[in-house]
């Protein structure tokens, strides 16, 4: 009897999770009263633990590693509101250690995290595909690393909370490079730019901006300049800051020297009155700040070194010294060594700390379609001739003209006023003048007499005396005013700023005059 009583164990109740309640141990699914939760997957004595997927209500979900009812271990996280997606370490719910992050807006994170942030070091490219390797901290690069940012540049130094701050090297795409200190994103402190254009600054930045900049050239030497004629001279410039020091913190900017002849010059410096432009050759006179206009007028350096300064000096006469320490061939000595004097363009230099030098400078004859009017008396005559105010044309000759050579030298007639008459000459300047004419053969006391030439085919030759002081006898510049100009021409302009022309009033001393050169530097001494 007690035996038929007793129950079998297969005709026992199976014991069941309760329902509502969590699964206790194995696989199950439950769904957490507040329906925000759902989970699927190992349980372990009444907790999730193990591997499993925990998906809310939002849209968000995790899947991964589980423990005592904990999110730990590896696994993916995806978050429905911001859309990024996070593949790695979690500790207690949170993205811990190393893993990955994707950014909806673009971009990944690979590295260390801590508490959901990013910290350590990781690699990080953003939205705009701009690269960072380096360290991180409360999610912000900082520490050491590189940047490669969007417009080809590189950054590799020190950061502070997403800023470049400290001491760091930027490549710039466009083969910039500046070394130095950093603060908040900007040069500042001590730091050397090395510019594209070929400029370098080393020195104090402030905000992004070299303290020492450059601010204008400065031509150094007298208010007025004056050198001997057919003498060789030489400009020393200097690049200034606005308070008048010395830029010596910067190097490499191209400065081009060219050279404008005084448009109406004064009988106390000149013979010549004024220069009559060629339709072909149309400019219109700049002005000047030395209170008058001046027209272009070229620049020459002799091809032929060589001349010893002595030789130099007397090439442009005993009474015309070569400035002190300048050296060179002057016009009239090639041509009477058979050489020639080559006219450039333009003239550059490169500045070193600040200074530049354009060194044997020689102005040249009158250029083509620059027809001079002399003044008929001038100061380099003798007393007795008409009164001053009176003027007489160089001409240039024809092209049949020039072809001939001296043998083409033909007389012309000019009234220079009343009833007299005086001869203008044609004259081939062998090459140099180009058919440059002299206008004032006939002295006063040869009043009325006309120079002639052979006619063509004869054996004769007729030529000037070469004591003749006369411009047409003189294949060098001019005696009179000039003025000299040097431009940045640096390309492109070194930080977008390009310098103001700097002038030079120049004189240049006729031969004869006894009158002395100055030194460049005698301004700047005194």
């Amino acid at each position: 009897m007690a035996a038929s009583n007793e129950s079998s164990p297969a005709s026992l109740p199976q014991q069941r999770d309760p329902p509502g309640r969590p699964p206790r141990n194995g696989y199950g699914v439950y769904v957490y009263p507040n329906s925000f939760f759902r989970y699927e997957g190992e349980w372990k004595e009444g907790k999730i633990h193990g591997h499993g997927k925990l998906l809310f209500n939002d849209g968000s979900y995790y899947e991964g590693e589980f423990a005592d009812g904990e999110i730990t271990g590896l696994g993916c996280r995806y978050w429905a509101w911001s859309g990024n997606t996070y593949s790695g370490h979690f500790i207690l719910g949170e993205p811990q250690g190393h893993g990955v992050m994707k950014y909806k807006a673009g971009g990944h994170y690979e590295g260390e995290l801590s508490h959901g942030l990013r910290a350590g070091r990781g690699f990080l490219v953003d939205g705009e595909g701009q690269e960072y390797e380096g360290s991180f901290h409360d999610n912000r690069r900082h520490g050491r690393g590189q940047m490669l940012f969007k417009n080809g540049d590189k950054y590799d130094g020190d950061w502070v909370q997403d800023r470049r701050q400290g001491h760091g090297v930027l490549h710039c795409a466009d083969g910039s490079t500046y070394e130095g200190q950093w603060h908040s994103d900007a040069f500042s402190g001590l730091g050397s730019l090395a510019h594209f254009s070929g400029v370098t600054y080393c020195g104090l930045w402030i905000n992004g901006h070299p303290v020492e900049q450059a601010t204008r050239i400065v031509i150094l030497g007298p208010e007025v300049l004056e050198v001997a004629q057919g003498a060789p001279f030489t400009l020393r410039v200097q690049l200034q800051q606005a308070h008048g020091d010395l830029a010596k913190s910067e190097s490499g900017r191209v400065l081009r020297i060219s050279a404008g002849i005084r448009y109406v010059q004064l009988p106390t410096y000149s013979e010549v009155s004024f220069f009559k432009v060629d339709e072909d050759h149309q400019e219109t006179p700049m002005q000047t700040p030395f209170g008058f206009q001046c027209i272009s007028y070229p620049l020459s350096t002799p091809t032929l070194r060589g001349l010893e300064p002595k030789a130099a000096q007397e090439s442009a006469g005993d009474d015309s010294p070569l400035m002190e320490g300048d050296q060179g061939d002057t016009p009239s000595g090639l041509a009477a060594r058979g050489g020639q004097c080559h006219c450039p363009e333009d003239l550059r230099q490169r500045v070193e700390q600040g200074c530049a030098e354009f060194p044997d400078l020689l102005l040249g004859p009158p250029p083509p379609g620059r027809q001079p009017f002399l003044f008929l008396h001038s100061p380099h005559e003798k007393a007795g001739s008409k009164p001053r105010g009176s003027l007489c044309p160089l001409e240039m000759p024809t092209a049949q003209e020039a072809a001939g050579g001296s043998r083409g030298l033909h007389k012309q007639r000019v009234f220079l006023g009343g009833d007299q008459e005086r001869p203008t000459v044609q004259l081939l300047k062998r090459g140099l003048f180009q058919g440059l004419v002299e206008a004032r053969k006939a002295k006063s006391s040869a009043k009325g007499r006309m120079l002639t030439t052979p006619p063509e085919g004869s054996a004769g030759r007729t030529s000037l005396p070469e004591d003749d002081p006369s411009p047409a006898n003189d294949p060098t510049a001019l005696a009179g005013e000039y003025v000299m100009m040097i431009d940045d021409v640096t390309t492109p302009p070194f930080l977008g700023r390009t310098l103001p022309t700097a002038f030079k009033h120049l004189r240049v001393l006729a031969k004869g005059t006894g009158q002395k050169p100055q030194d460049p530097e005698e301004g700047v001494r005194s």
